[in-house]
């Protein structure tokens, strides 16, 4: 039977959404920053020529890690601007400071003391996002001095060690400043700012592939059926990720019998929700980024290429990860799969979990707590983590197989990861938009009772 809470949560409508004036300002704000966040991605950094550096990145740059960096950047990358290497950094040290917190008993210890604990990680990562960004920096503008030299193009006005130091520090500023942007959306605005930042970027780059994949069918270019098949399928992995991102395994949680106000002795339950897909979008992440460092390295490091033995052994090697290909397809599959397995590890700790039931009284019925509540923990979770592998590698591998048999390599950057991402954060800000009405339509409920108790007297 559902409470009065799921009732009223079930109940929800935007028809209230005027009434709400701390919702609006909030999503007022949120707009505000995800426009600053755009407007920033036009700058262009100190010393870079933005006509030269876009036919540089266009005749170059595609095809390597560098794409979803420009992808989740909303295309700053592409043109060099102040937030080239967005949020990246900060998400790549996020995931650094968990890992090291599950594995390290000193930052165990520092997890477990609560909110000042958690602002200890936090920082931590603000620190890793620092240094990431300080040596991706330096790395990308020296990469960029190279790749400008060896194509003969005048990307960089001045190159040369200035030019780096100042591309570094502009680059360093550019990142803090999406972080604490992030952060001000997450408290003063609406959804997870960092999320709705990577987001945004994405979103700026759909319309601009959509209208060139609906203008080659116009002009015959593309196939109409190829067109009717990518809108079909784009379609339909959308709606399996709405389906399955909410797919959750209850575990039954019953606690002892309770003393009620009136006297009566009542047993309480609750459930353990185990989503299934609990590693996210980290999984495709990790292993797109892993298969096509070695295209970026050879990018931008210029590997030796030509007629000798090296280069061919390089020429096949790039051959080989190219996006649809055989290999590259199955060595994607297989890090989604490891990956999955490996960060669910990392986010979910079964024995700590089974304690912390167990210290608060709670038991799963016919499973003993302690050691058994672990093991049953840990079998549940291996269960459904393999049916959230399979779910992952479907929808990260079937738009990358499609685009491979087609040859529309250009539409890359509407892969599966993409659209985890876009259809993930838009549930969630949705969410936490009906959570707003409803502690709102609350609210309203409280004024009421006390008008009516008022009254009474």
């Amino acid at each position: 039977m559902a409470s009065r809470a799921d009732k009223m949560a079930s109940g929800v409508n935007f028809s209230n959404f005027g009434k709400a004036t701390d919702l609006k300002s909030r999503i007022w704000f949120t707009i505000g920053a995800l426009i600053v966040f755009r407007l920033l991605s036009f700058v262009p950094l100190p010393g870079v020529d933005p006509v030269a550096q876009a036919a540089l990145y266009a005749n170059n740059a595609a095809g390597g890690v560098l794409d979803i960096f420009n992808t989740f950047s909303g295309g700053s990358l592409e043109r060099m601007s102040l937030i080239a290497l967005g949020v990246m950094p900060y998400i790549t040290a996020s995931i650094v400071v968990q890992l090291a917190a599950s594995l390290s008993p000193t930052l165990a210890a520092i997890k477990k003391e609560g909110e000042s604990g958690r602002k200890k990680l936090n920082q931590y990562t603000r620190y890793g996002t620092v240094l990431l960004t300080a040596v991706q920096g330096f790395f990308l503008a020296s990469g960029l001095e190279s790749l400008a030299a060896a194509n003969g193009i005048r990307a960089v006005v001045e190159p040369g060690l200035m030019f780096r130091v100042v591309a570094t520090i502009s680059l360093v500023g550019g990142t803090l400043f999406l972080m604490w942007l992030g952060e001000q959306i997450t408290s003063r605005g609406i959804g997870n700012g960092i999320s709705l930042i990577i987001m945004a970027g994405i979103v700026a780059q759909m319309p601009r592939l959509v209208a060139n994949l609906l203008e080659g069918g116009r002009t015959g270019s593309i196939s109409g059926v190829i067109v009717v098949g990518f809108i079909a399928m784009f379609v339909g992995l959308t709606l399996l990720i709405c389906f399955v991102e909410r797919a959750q395994r209850r575990v039954l949680v019953q606690y002892p019998k309770r003393a009620t106000q009136r006297g009566m002795m009542q047993a309480d339950r609750s459930h353990l929700p185990l989503k299934l897909n609990t590693a996210g979008v980290i999984p495709p992440i990790f292993a797109s980024s892993l298969l096509l460092l070695p295209t970026t390295i050879v990018q931008l490091g210029g590997a030796p290429v030509g007629d000798n033995a090296a280069g061919d052994y390089v020429q096949q090697l790039l051959q080989w990860l190219q996006h649809g290909q055989p290999i590259y397809l199955l060595l994607y599959g297989l890090g989604i799969v490891f990956f999955c397995f490996f960060y669910t590890a990392v986010v979910f700790n079964p024995e700590e979990t089974a304690e912390n039931l167990k210290k608060a009284g709670g038991f799963i019925p016919g499973i003993r707590p302690g050691k058994n509540t672990q093991d049953y923990l840990d079998y549940v979770l291996t269960r459904i983590t393999v049916l959230g592998a399979a779910y992952l590698t479907l929808v990260c591998l079937l738009p990358d197989f499609m685009m491979g048999q087609t040859g529309q390599q250009q539409f890359f950057v509407l892969g599966g990861t993409s659209l985890l991402i876009l259809v993930n954060v838009t549930v969630d800000t949705i969410a936490q938009i009906q959570g707003h009405l409803m502690a709102h339509q609350y609210g309203d409920l409280l004024k009421k009772a006390k008008l009516k108790g008022n009254r009474g007297r």
